[in-house]
Formats: structure tokens, sequence, C-alpha cells
């Protein structure tokens, strides 16, 4: 068995999603490897090695500076051809989805996607994921190789496990038509803090917060904690945030280490975005809010009277 595992880089760093599904796949077989595609993107190998790739390939062009999926494309399905690699895995995230949907198709290979879980059993490749809206788990398989799998974000913790890190340049051969499409432009949403897949704690408002000016009191309390604002669907649909924060089923999944939850009831398509979090603390007036089935730490009261006072104890503690 051998795998490859698909690096995505924004700037200067590699996403965290990508490099928890390194670490984890490192763990099952330390021969993984791992590939970096873009544009300057050399000096991000030593970063792959120190979660666990045995050999980074590095496929450095100025033709794929912009984060376009078809000419990924071209580059995968290059390397998997040369290296007859049995599993090819992703980091879930707008382009990663793309680039495996469209490697499968180029393959004629079996995509399994919002992977939670992977295992070896038997020596091939096993995936886990929720069915019936996150209320099961099932395993799921391959019938043939190439296995690809898309990996549900925040579903592994990147955990460096130094390894060689072998780096191979290769060469990239573009199909004429994979060079048609041009990006314009890319727009970035102004940021202060880290995003919400990215940071270790996640104030998340609900329509309980009552109204778009209130969250200021959930970005007072992220900001003491050093984390970032979340919000639910209903948040978002109401104008009242915006939807690179929603965490859920039509939004983004994220594990952070503290959870918050402030004036959410907890649906369910709510909650497959962030159950993987390792504390939840739920804030909500009403004492039979779903939301508490689920948590760590149940807090009834009134957000708005709760919320500020851990501000200010936080703010304390850190003098």
């Amino acid at each position: 068995m051998s795998t490859l595992v698909f690096l995505e880089h924004h700037g200067a760093g590699i996403q965290k999603a990508s490099l928890g599904v390194l670490s984890k796949a490192a763990s099952l077989d330390p021969d993984t490897s791992a590939v970096i595609i873009g544009s300057g993107v050399s000096g991000l190998a030593a970063e792959a090695a120190r979660y666990g790739a045995a050999r980074v390939f590095i496929a450095d062009d100025p033709n794929l500076e912009a984060p376009l999926p078809q000419s990924r494309v071209d580059v995968l399905a290059d390397l998997v051809a040369s290296h007859g690699f049995s599993n090819v895995l992703f980091g879930a995230s707008v382009l990663a989805s793309d680039i495996a949907g469209a490697l499968a198709a180029r393959l004629d290979a079996g995509l399994n996607w919002d992977l939670t879980g992977i295992d070896l059993e038997g020596g091939a490749l096993v995936g886990t994921r929720s069915a019936l809206g996150d209320t099961v788990l099932v395993d799921v398989a391959w019938t043939a190789e190439p296995r690809l799998g898309l990996v549900r974000s925040g579903s592994f913790e990147p955990t460096e496990r130094a390894a060689a890190g072998t780096v191979e340049n290769i060469a990239v051969n573009l199909q004429d038509f994979s060079t048609k499409a041009k990006m314009v432009e890319q727009a970035h949403a102004e940021q202060t803090g880290p995003s919400i897949e990215e940071a270790d704690i996640l104030v998340a408002g609900g329509r309980g917060v009552g109204s778009p000016e209130a969250f200021k009191e959930l970005e007072d309390l992220a900001g003491a904690l050093g984390g970032a604002v979340a919000s639910t669907r209903a948040v978002v649909d109401s104008g009242w945030y915006p939807y690179q924060t929603q965490v859920g089923q039509t939004g983004k999944t994220v594990a952070p280490k503290l959870y918050i939850a402030c004036g959410i009831s907890g649906a369910i398509q709510h909650k497959v975005g962030m159950q993987s979090s390792q504390v939840i603390v739920s804030i909500n007036k009403d004492a039979n809010a779903a939301i508490f089935d689920f948590s760590d730490v149940a807090v009834v009261g009134d957000l708005h009277d709760v919320v500020p006072k851990l501000t200010a104890l936080v703010a304390e503690r850190k003098g």
C-alpha cells in the first residue's frame, strides 16, 4: 500500500486540515508521501516532513500560482500514474473538493467523501463517515485502486512526527484545456484574528443572540480568549454575520479545543459542524435546549449577562 496526501496551502503555510490528514496517514503508513502544488512552494517541504511525510513531491511552476483545480488535477493524475499510489487523500475544502472530484473522474476511480476517520483493515484503507443526518457512523471502502478520500475538516489534529521528508521536484505537464481558465481577481475577507477553521477557541452565536449588534459581546469574549467568532445558518441568513463564519451542514466543520455556543438551540444541522470540538460549553436561557444534550458544560442563563462576565473574568485572570 502507498499513500499520497495533497497538501493545500495558502500564502506561506499549509492548511491545518491537510496537515491533520498527513499526520494521520503517516501514523498508518510511515512511507506516506505528500505533494505540494503551486508557485514558489519549495520552502514548504520542511513543514510537510515535520508532520510525517517520508517523501515530498514539489510541483513548482508559475502556471500553478492561481489556486485553480484543473491544473492540479493534471499534476496529481501524472503523479499517481507514474508512482502507482494506492490511496490519495485530501483535507476537505472548496478547492480540494473540486480537485478530488475531477481527479476521480480522470482516473475512473472511487471517491469517498466527508470521511471522519481512516484506518487499515487487512492492509487496505477503510474510511468512516456519518450517515442519516450524522446519527450513525458507517464504514466505507473502495472496490478498486486508487482509492480517493476527502476527509472532513477538523477530523484529525495535526501531530508532529518527524520523517525523512526527501524532496523530489516533479515536472509539470498541463493539458491545453487546463490553461484556459484564468483567475482575474482573488478577494479575501478582512480578518483581524484566526479563521474559524484554524482557531483553537470559538465563540459561536445563534439567533438567541438577538441582534447583529449584540455579536459585539461575543467578539469581545473571543478577543479576550484569543479565539474567533462563529455563527449559525439562521444568523447568516438573517444577514447578521458573514457566511465565512457559518458552522454546520451547509457551512464549515470545525474542531476547536473549546467551543462556546451562545444562544444556539442545537439543531442537527449545526451539530454536525461542531460536534468534534474537544470541549463544548453552551449558554442558553432554555433549560431544555437540545444543545445541552451534547455539551460538556451547560449554562442556563441569559447570555447577555453571562458573556460579559466571562470576558471580564478572562481579562482579570490575564492581568
